[in-house]
């Protein structure tokens, strides 16, 4: 993944008068401080999931790991499609945040280790993993699959006054 800036656009229906587009500088400072994320995936009988996890910004875009069998891992196996989310729980002032993105496993164990490093960096050492047969693995549990998400489009909802901007990823 590479740092990169999507086109982005104010949708004027959705937004106050006078609203500006938010800054993709913003939005990603948001997405690299954001504590907990919601990550939506669609089961195989097409039902969606939601659940909460951590992740980390590096090198221009999201990573989150899960267990092999929870039902979000299962789910990117069948069709890694996702949408991931996060913002502010008020309504007149914050930041929310949706990138919609396809989940990738990552295997690469430089790669992986750098990952670990990141999740250490931001959420403290309770969160230290080992990186071996191309997992993280918790000293407490069992092993955890790594995803990157490449970013398609992502939305900005500003509140306080609210704006709606949408940007979207060139494909690689």
């Amino acid at each position: 993944m590479t740092d990169q800036h999507p086109i982005s656009e104010l949708d004027g229906r959705y937004s106050s008068e006078g609203a500006s587009p938010t800054e993709w500088e913003v939005a990603q400072r948001a997405l690299e401080e954001a504590e907990i994320y919601w990550l939506s995936t669609v089961r195989p009988d097409g039902r969606p999931h939601v659940t909460p996890l951590l992740s980390v910004w590096l090198d221009g875009g999201l990573w989150f790991c899960t267990g092999p069998d929870e039902r979000k891992a299962r789910n990117l196996a069948a069709n890694p499609q996702c949408t991931l989310t996060t913002g502010a729980n008020a309504l007149d002032e914050g930041l929310d945040l949706v990138v919609e993105g396809e989940a990738t496993r990552v295997r690469d164990e430089p790669t992986l280790r750098r990952l670990a490093d990141a999740y250490v960096s931001k959420y403290g050492s309770g969160w230290r993993f080992e990186v071996r047969d191309e997992n993280f693995h918790d000293p407490d549990g069992g092993p955890a699959q790594v995803f990157s998400v490449a970013l398609v489009t992502a939305f900005g909802f500003g509140k306080g006054p609210y704006s709606q901007t949408r940007g979207r990823f060139a494909r690689s």
